[in-house]
């Protein structure tokens, strides 16, 4: 198992405060014969229409300054991975990349 981004807690209570229960804490998956492993997984109930949304939460902190487009890249390409695994396993489920809000204004 890797190890827990800085932010990792922030967000899951970030999740939480808003109504998102924590399914999965990381969320597995296994496509293919490669196991990955996704930050965080939650579900809410959508009282007007009865369904359960989904959603997948992949955590970076960009805490290395000196190598932030490599950071960038590295998170591009682990989102574009685990959206692809996750649309064959779990396609109901939406995957979201958690940033610092520095980090999306800069790169996103």
């Amino acid at each position: 198992m890797s190890a827990k981004d800085a932010f990792h807690e922030v967000v899951k209570i970030a999740l939480q405060k808003d109504g998102w229960q924590i399914t999965d804490d990381p969320l597995s998956l296994s496509v293919g014969g490669v196991n990955v492993s996704i930050d965080l997984a939650a579900e809410k109930l959508i009282a007007a229409t009865k369904e359960d949304q989904k959603i997948a939460v992949e955590v970076k902190s960009f805490l290395n300054k000196s190598s932030a487009i490599s950071e960038f890249h590295t998170a591009l390409g682990q989102f574009l991975n685990y959206k692809r695994a996750l649309r064959r396993t779990e396609p109901e489920r939406v995957l979201y990349l958690a940033v610092p809000q520095t980090t999306y204004e800069t790169f996103f």
